[in-house]
């Protein structure tokens, strides 16, 4: 399954954004604070309980240029995915969205389909207001 987040443009440079999305620690000014607990991370990890008490691990995976980051599931995850961040560099802006690929059967993918859209457009929204403060 896969799933894209709204874009956003933000008016900041793109080597900033990535800068920051590249310390997983900061993932955790973007996620929806009322959601979330147990946020444990370190620079290129980082896990969290999501309400429903189900924990989600990410590690990074990688790097294309300043770009993209990849990560993918921890171990403590639920099922096996795959998160890109994507940075495309606009004059001095920078545009972003988030894709995700999951390996998920049918029925957990009506449960979490929604849900982990809602998450990753909710995400692009606030990495927008976090450098637009």
């Amino acid at each position: 399954m896969i799933l894209k987040s709204t874009s956003v443009l933000i008016n900041e440079n793109q080597e900033n954004i990535f800068l920051f999305l590249s310390d997983s620690s900061n993932l955790f000014h973007i996620l929806p604070k009322e959601s979330i607990s147990d946020w444990k991370a370190n620079l290129t990890e980082c896990s969290f309980k999501v309400q429903g008490g189900v924990v989600i691990s990410l590690v990074q995976d990688g790097f294309e240029g300043k770009s993209k980051i990849f990560m993918k599931s921890g171990e403590k995850s639920p099922f096996p995915f795959k998160l890109t961040l994507n940075l495309e560099k606009i004059e001095n802006q920078t545009q972003g969205y988030i894709e995700f690929d999951g390996e998920l059967n049918k029925f957990l993918k009506m449960m979490v389909e929604k849900p982990l859209t809602n998450l990753f457009n909710y995400m692009s929204e606030k990495l927008k207001t976090h450098f637009e403060h």
